[in-house]
């Protein structure tokens, strides 16, 4: 096995034009933080771009931000802190949950699986923030689309093309997102010991009000206790974090109270423990155990989320808690191909959605569809979109489903109607 390890763009187009020559596939890495995501590849090389790092442009009166690929996603963001700026759509880190060292993840990484965070409900995902990509096809090819300003929207629908594509259509070399203010002050109002459903109904109440909640999440009992080390105790938490200038957020934390006062207990988090919770949430930190179960990322209609969870619990041991208002749903549950069947059967019967199994082991990973199958229809466009960009299928062969392996359409969907 041979190991391509990049230093510049051109370095990355001659590695792909000779493996597209000799019809060699390639495993594309950052620094193989979300390595345990998908099918297992069975590649000879492996084209790492660790060392394609550093950020290019960063103009902070512009908003905008350019890097290298590899250029790690931890380095970024204590730079944008400095600044006072932050991405806004909160890209999540999987290193904890497939353990991992927390902090290794890339760039590049952070769009090609369309990252986001509990702020997703606010500020959507790193599709709605990239202003513009370089990067090289499978054919060997290099490509720009869209630029560095808000205003260029030249090519702008083929970057979003590579949000979720998990390095099958091409290889990121260069990435511009745009970045905004981090919030003054941030608080989160918990309401404890509602049942999952009044959690559903209380998170609705509050993302419909004039409160401008950021994100709404609930942990169910026990649940809650993996949360910020447990500091908040074991009740089931209902959690809405409003962000914004000091006095804004006072005025709308009281007006929360005001509405949702009988629910149930009412607490304040404020300031870092508040982000120490978002932070886990993002992480998915309550199924940080060392990976003795399988985790799946379940995205469906937040009015119809627990009732699956309710119809799975019947018959299967899950844990779950959720995030997006109750739309993205985390579940742990065994590793048993019976079981991916029947919750992927109760989410059709429930409304419909999108299961994606994030960890679990290798041969389990093989044995079944780690993505959400495509219906026919979108399986014929994501063939054809992989013909075009990787007709000799070079790039991460197998990742995403057997053979071609781009399930990027059904995904890209999924992400942004999440």
């Amino acid at each position: 096995m041979t190991t391509f390890t990049p230093s510049s763009s051109a370095e990355v187009l001659a590695t792909i034009q000779w493996a597209a020559g000799e019809e060699t596939p390639l495993e594309i890495l950052g620094h193989g933080s979300k390595r345990g995501i998908g099918r297992p590849l069975q590649t000879e090389h492996t084209l790492d771009l660790s060392t394609l790092t550093g950020v290019t442009l960063y103009e902070p009166a512009e908003l905008v931000l350019s890097a290298k690929a590899g250029t790690p996603l931890a380095e970024i963001e204590r730079l944008l802190a400095e600044n006072g700026q932050q991405f806004a759509f909160e890209p999540m880190d999987y290193a904890p949950l497939l353990g991992g060292e927390p902090g290794r993840g890339t760039i590049g990484g952070v769009l090609a699986t369309n990252l986001s965070g509990p702020r997703r409900l606010k500020a959507g995902a790193a599709r709605d923030h990239i202003l513009g990509v370089a990067a090289v096809s499978g054919r060997g090819e290099a490509f720009k689309s869209g630029g560095r300003v808000v205003k260029n929207v030249t090519g702008y629908d083929l970057s979003k093309l590579m949000a979720n594509s998990w390095g099958t259509l091409a290889v990121l070399t260069d990435v511009t997102f745009k970045v905004l203010p981090a919030a003054e002050t941030e608080v989160t109002l918990a309401i404890r010991g509602l049942l999952d459903e009044a959690a559903v109904v209380a998170m609705a109440m509050a993302l419909g009000s004039s409160a401008e909640v950021s994100s709404a999440a609930h942990l169910p009992e026990r649940i809650a206790a993996r949360v910020a080390g447990g500091k908040h105790g074991s009740d089931a938490a209902t959690l809405l974090r409003v962000e914004g200038f000091g006095p804004s957020v006072v005025y709308r934390i009281e007006a929360l109270k005001q509405l949702l006062g009988k629910a149930g207990p009412l607490e304040e988090i404020a300031g870092e423990a508040s982000k120490t919770i978002w932070r886990d949430i993002r992480d998915c930190r309550p199924f940080a155990d060392g990976g003795a179960r399988a985790v799946w990322r379940v995205s469906m209609a937040p009015s119809a989320a627990h009732h699956m969870v309710m119809a799975l619990r019947m018959q299967v041991a899950v844990d779950a808690f959720y995030d997006w208002q109750g739309g993205l749903v985390w579940l742990s549950m065994r590793e048993d191909d019976p079981e991916a069947e029947l919750l992927r059967g109760l989410i059709r019967k429930h409304g419909g959605g999108h299961a994606t199994l994030v960890r679990a082991s290798a041969p389990h990973r093989a044995a079944l569809p780690v993505f959400e199958p495509q219906p026919p229809h979108l399986a014929a466009l994501s063939a054809r979109l992989k013909a075009e960009f990787d007709p000799k299928n070079i790039l991460n062969p197998g990742r995403m489903a057997p053979g071609a392996g781009s399930a990027t359409l059904v995904q890209s969907t999924e992400g942004a109607a999440s």
